[in-house]
């Protein structure tokens, strides 16, 4: 607001503190409606409203992780709003994004999985046979991520951090900030799986 300086003198505090009120006021508004037009996408949502629009999305199956910032909430709320589902390679896809490497999947009505009697995979070769009663199934082989989210956490015996080794601690897995449990790799397979088939899965390290 612009007022004509031959009104008051140089000093008016109490006009002064008048506009002020009335500003901060104006202020607050603004900022709480830039606040909430942020909150209408996912890219740009925060806080709060990102757990709104994944509980929408995708109900319980896409919950935020122990410790988990709003940045990578919202990428993996992204990666799940356009993943390729029903199909193989979504499967495949889901699992890459989730762990960070290539399960293996096995059809046993699929030929390229199975080949043929002496070829490629068949009869008297390495690799899986296959099966035509067992339709709309298929195999999978899970593997976790290779780096644990904690640096001073290792194996038996071995250190730093492991069994019998200093420094040395105890913890659930699901403690560990990041950290990929067993449930959601299961989870995201039923959430990308086509909807008749079953997915029979072994999870490895």
């Amino acid at each position: 607001m612009v007022l004509p300086a031959q009104w008051f003198s140089d000093s008016s505090p109490i006009l002064e503190a008048v506009l002020a009120g009335v500003a901060s006021a104006w202020v607050e508004v603004f900022a709480l409606l830039d606040a909430t037009s942020a909150q209408r996408r996912v890219g740009t949502a925060s806080g709060v409203f990102l757990d709104i629009a994944a509980l929408d999305y995708f109900g319980q199956g896409l919950t935020r992780r122990p410790a988990e910032v709003d940045t990578a909430y919202s990428v993996r709320i992204q990666q799940n709003l356009i993943r390729p589902r029903a199909t193989r390679a979504g499967v495949v896809q889901a699992l890459q994004d989730l762990t960070g490497r290539v399960p293996s999947v096995f059809e046993p009505r699929n030929p390229v999985d199975t080949g043929g009697y002496n070829l490629n995979m068949g009869y008297g070769l390495a690799g899986g046979y296959g099966s035509m009663t067992i339709p709309y199934q298929f195999f999978v082989r899970a593997y976790r991520p290779n780096n644990l989210p904690v640096s001073n956490a290792s194996g038996y015996v071995v250190g730093p951090g492991g069994y019998n080794a200093a420094p040395s601690f105890y913890a659930d897995t699901s403690e560990f900030q990041g950290n990929i449990s067993d449930a959601e790799i299961y989870a995201n397979i039923a959430a990308v799986a086509p909807t008749t088939s079953i997915a029979w899965t072994t999870i490895s390290n």
